[in-house]
């Protein structure tokens, strides 16, 4: 199989490693002419504009974009008048899903099928196998379901349902998302302040034998407790979030949902940023295990507010 890729960051690049280790033919751009220069040692070829990348697919062409949501419109603005009836693009990055919507309908208009779909799994997933999540017309998932299975872990892929489905379903993944972490952060921060003198590095790996808590997250802490030690010195208490949180919440006002846990967990991110804390810090060293997210102190090793 051949297709283009566009967009080569943490997750781009590493799924495209992933495809080419499967034998699909990849024509990759991206404005960084580095990251497209090291792809292309891998095995892609790297198109120097998207002319050039819809010029080398064959028809029907597939396109994957793996770029920030509010670079999805440009591209596909600089992209549809390349392709033709028949081809399909997929948008493999966290956009607002009503905004996958409306560019499902304008691209039908020209006869191009538009996929949303959601990836989780952060770049080790994209690289090792991600879960996808699937919107868009069922018979242009069903064209193009070998790829979502290679990508993906066994059985970490699915149609969810019309255009906008699967970046919904993404969209309450990470809602639900921050308030497991709250959660985790919040249980972690007491036990620290408690009189037990408690060894959180045993306390996380028991926690993930078999108990009703066991997880990734609770995975990912352990490994970050024992790199950088369990008062998360150089770990900033301040946290950052991408936007998808915020749109849950906000879905889930437009659908009259009450969400006060994921609210709840929005609420804190943003007021960490004049009061970072110990809770903060995990969850930032959370988000830096699974997302490679940057969250470490700058030089000075202050944040805002001790």
């Amino acid at each position: 199989m051949k297709l283009g890729y566009i967009g080569l960051g943490k997750m781009g690049f590493n799924m495209v490693a992933r495809l080419l280790e499967k034998k699909y033919k990849v024509v990759v751009f991206d404005k960084n002419k580095n990251a497209s220069g090291s792809i292309a040692g891998h095995g892609a070829k790297a198109a120097d504009s998207l002319k050039s990348l819809a010029v080398s697919l064959d028809t029907p062409r597939l396109v994957w974009i793996m770029v920030p949501y509010r670079a999805v419109d440009p591209v596909i603005r600089e992209l549809a008048p390349l392709l033709h009836t028949g081809d399909t693009v997929i948008d493999g990055g966290n956009s607002p899903y009503k905004e996958s919507m409306r560019r499902a309908r304008e691209l039908e208009t020209d006869g191009i099928g538009f996929l949303d779909a959601g990836v989780s799994g952060g770049p080790s997933g994209a690289r090792t196998g991600a879960c996808v999540m699937v919107g868009g017309k069922k018979e242009v998932f069903r064209k193009h379901e070998t790829l979502f299975r290679d990508i993906s872990c066994r059985g970490g892929y699915g149609y969810v349902g019309k255009s906008g489905a699967g970046h919904f379903v993404k969209m309450v993944h990470n809602g639900i998302e921050y308030g497991m972490m709250q959660a985790i952060a919040e249980g972690f921060a007491l036990m620290k302040e408690s009189p037990f003198g408690l060894d959180l590095v045993k306390v996380a790996d028991l926690y993930n034998h078999r108990s009703v808590i066991e997880s990734r997250l609770i995975g990912w802490l352990k490994e970050a407790f024992q790199e950088l030690g369990e008062d998360l010195e150089n770990i900033s208490g301040t946290v950052s979030h991408s936007g998808e949180g915020a749109w849950t919440v906000e879905a889930a006002r437009e659908l009259g949902i009450g969400v006060p846990v994921i609210e709840g967990a929005l609420l804190f991110r943003i007021l960490s940023q004049e009061n970072p804390g110990y809770a903060g810090k995990i969850l930032s060293a959370l988000r830096n295990r699974f997302g490679r997210h940057e969250v470490f102190k700058p030089a000075s090793g202050a944040d805002k507010k001790n």
